[in-house]
């Protein structure tokens, strides 16, 4: 069995998904690796540092590397990287075996750093794509949701306690209007992160001369690879891969909430939702009758999960002078599992949200369990006009608990109390006691967050 919970043959599927596994796997990033020096080469090329057919031998070596994996003498580079402590000189090395006389121009200006980091970017821009799609879907889905409930009622709870009433499709209004910020989010800080790394070996790309000589090198390497070029070098300017982690762990924190949502309106007493059903899934081992909430369960683990990576990656930022030993590490580990994470999450989320079932019954139901109680505040509310709020607040407080000691409905108690009687009225009492109209600017509120949709 597997240390990790993304890489385990029984749980890998369950918290991440095989796409994202691929992105960060070691064959993509020494794939990457490669890429990164032979785009360099031809970079330099362009700019007669490296002669021409030289960057053409190193490319062709890469390309036929990257075709043939197995032609990578993986013991070889896992022996020589525990001994230097970075694969990149390793894997240098046995490209050089393979490029001929063109070895000399491999890695011509680079560091260790400025080859791990453009590949790890090449990874993120690979992951974002991923996450950007599942987030898309988890976005139609509550958006479907949210306009097919605008208007069904069901309680809303404050501390767990019912309040006020809202809709369905409110909450989920709530939900969708975090996922947009979240896609707009990740809009931003795509130029902010997808930029090459090239500044060799403290950053001034000193061995390259000076000026703009020094930096075409940099400018021709984001060409060939697709990002943007940096204004400096960012050796220890971690922040933006921190962002990236950081988006990750509120994309995560929003699932998390959701599924947690979902999770208690699904409980028995609640009734109010489900998870897709599918034979068999969320079984219990000995009572037959339940239906355990899974992908509820695996979203708030997975989000959880995103805030140790978080932290973890921000202590990354703590980077002594122009290169340090362990900061850098661990992003090695924040930056894979982070994204192993939320992609979990999304996918959990998308099935979820996707297929879930709303109980309408269930919402009404739970509306109706006070009597009308929860809508107190709008017996209160139209009564103070009338004599003040502070004694509308009281006569109507005293009316609650009557209600509560006797288990009678709000409505007959505030019909029978003449202080209140006498003002509203037995109709406008029935009116006010009717959850349904009390619902205040809720579908207005989710027509705005559809927009459009």
């Amino acid at each position: 069995m597997t240390i990790g919970l993304l890489q385990s043959a029984l749980f890998g599927d369950l918290f991440g998904t095989a796409a994202m596994r691929a992105v960060f796997g070691e064959p993509a990033f020494i794939a990457h690796c490669i890429e990164v020096e032979a785009a360099l080469a031809r970079a330099q090329a362009r700019l007669g540092i490296v002669p021409k057919d030289a960057a053409a031998a190193i490319s062709q070596v890469a390309k036929a590397l990257t075709a043939h994996p197995e032609r990578i003498d993986i013991e070889r580079l896992k022996r020589e990287t525990a001994n230097v402590g970075f694969p990149i000189l390793p894997l240098v090395r046995q490209l050089a075996d393979q490029a001929g006389e063109a070895r000399r121009w491999l890695h011509w200006g680079a560091t260790t750093q400025d080859i791990m980091d453009s590949a790890a970017v090449l990874q993120i821009r690979e992951a974002l794509d991923l996450v950007e799609d599942d987030l898309t879907a988890v976005r139609n889905a509550v958006a479907t949701l949210a306009k097919k409930h605008r208007d069904t009622p069901m309680p809303g709870r404050t501390f767990l306690q019912q309040a006020l009433p809202i809709t369905f499709g409110y909450k989920a209004a709530v939900w969708l209007s975090m996922l947009d910020r979240h896609a707009a989010r990740l809009q931003e800080l795509r130029p902010r992160v997808l930029v090459v790394e090239f500044g060799g070996a403290v950053g001034t790309l000193a061995s390259l001369g000076s000026g703009e000589a020094a930096t075409a090198s940099r400018r021709e390497l984001a060409r060939e690879l697709g990002l943007g070029e940096p204004a400096i070098t960012w050796h220890v300017a971690r922040d933006t891969i921190v962002e990236t982690v950081q988006f990750l762990a509120l994309v995560g924190g929003t699932l998390g909430k959701i599924a947690d949502d979902v999770m208690l309106m699904s409980s028995t007493e609640f009734g109010e939702a489900g998870e897709p059903f599918v034979s068999g899934r969320g079984a219990s081992s000995t009572m037959p009758q339940k239906r355990n909430p899974i992908s509820c369960g695996v979203i708030i683990a997975c989000a959880r999960a995103l805030r140790q990576q978080a932290g973890l990656a921000l202590d990354g930022m703590l980077s002594s002078f122009e290169r340090t030993a362990a900061a850098w590490h661990l992003e090695w580990i924040a930056v894979p599992e982070a994204f192993g994470y939320a992609a979990g999450a999304l996918h959990q989320s998308a099935f979820m949200l996707g297929g879930l079932i709303v109980e309408p019954g269930g919402m009404a139901r739970n509306l109706d369990l006070t009597h009308g109680l929860i809508v107190a505040e709008a017996v209160m509310m139209g009564l103070a006009p009338v004599i003040g709020r502070n004694e509308a607040h009281d006569l109507v407080y005293d009316s609650c608990r009557e209600a509560q000691k006797t288990g009678r409905p709000l409505g007959d108690v505030l019909i029978e109390t003449p202080a209140i009687a006498d003002e509203l009225g037995a109709d406008k009492i029935r009116a006010l006691t009717d959850p349904a109209n009390y619902l205040g600017a809720a579908q207005a509120m989710v027509d705005r967050v559809l927009g459009g949709r």
